[in-house]
């Protein structure tokens, strides 16, 4: 398996498929590579380069507290630069966005353009007590089949989702286990997020506004507890040529194979 390995020793796993304008995707705060799966075939014709955080996935556990988004937007470069990719566009998840919009400032020559899934320079803080209320911690779900009867339950804003889409989610994101499903991160995140969240909130939106003069694109969910539609407005009022994507019957955060999302995704990556 593809790793890279940092001064510090943490070896990161990534993937790289396809030829063609790459594409670096970073996923959400505690996910994986396979974030982004239902996207991959609207991304054919492409090169597509997927990596999982420290302590997420397949990469090696560290010290919490490296567990922050600079560090992580300088293991994206690293990895850029392991590849020998001098510029990508970038498709950001969650807190992969915010790490784009992060490198948007730190290293604006080396992005092409930015992809923001369900995330922008305000969080709501409705969103961000749902995510501080699991992270880090094992559902009580003894197996996938039993997690996945009461995904349409637990995931508040989602319909029309098939069944079979359920099962697919929690095998991706948890391991079934003797002791039952088990997270597929560092229990720790949640030690960083905690310290993360008793430092001042710096004013992001500089950090959106500097990506101006990039093809940009935001897909959110019509329901998003996280990026609510006032904040998606003046996104959009601060970047008139963003492209843009309201996904029905989807939360924190769309697959992005929704038709809605397609269309966005291939016409962003056609501007690249």
């Amino acid at each position: 398996m593809p790793h890279i390995t940092t001064p510090g020793g943490t070896r990161l796993f990534y993937s790289d498929e396809g030829e063609g304008q790459p594409i670096l995707c970073l996923a959400g705060l505690s996910r994986t590579t396979r974030d982004f799966d239902y996207a991959m075939p609207a991304l054919k014709g492409y090169r597509v380069i997927r990596m999982d955080y420290r302590g997420r996935g397949q990469s090696d556990w560290a010290d919490y507290k490296t567990y922050t988004i600079p560090q992580e937007a300088q293991d994206a470069l690293r990895l850029l630069d392991h590849l020998g990719l001098r510029e990508v566009g970038v498709i950001g998840t969650s807190r992969g966005g915010l790490i784009a919009m992060g490198l948007g400032l730190a290293a604006r020559d080396r992005l092409r353009g930015v992809c923001l899934v369900d995330i922008g320079p305000e969080l709501d803080p409705a969103g961000l007590s749902v995510i501080s209320a699991y992270i880090g911690k094992n559902p009580a779900f003894k197996s996938h089949t039993e997690m996945a009867a009461a995904m349409p339950n637990l995931m508040k804003g989602f319909a029309n989702v098939p069944t079979a889409r359920w099962m697919e989610e929690v095998r991706k994101h948890y391991v079934e286990t003797e002791r039952g499903l088990q997270i597929t991160y560092d229990p720790k995140l949640l030690d960083a997020l905690i310290d993360a969240g008793a430092q001042p909130m710096p004013n992001m939106w500089p950090f959106f506004d500097g990506l101006q003069g990039m093809p940009l694109a935001l897909i959110r969910g019509a329901n998003s507890d996280l990026l609510t539609l006032e904040t998606a407005n003046e996104m959009r009022k601060r970047q008139p040529d963003m492209l843009f994507a309201d996904v029905p019957d989807r939360a924190h955060i769309p697959y992005l194979d929704e038709p809605e999302a397609v269309f966005i995704l291939q016409t962003w990556a056609a501007m690249l």
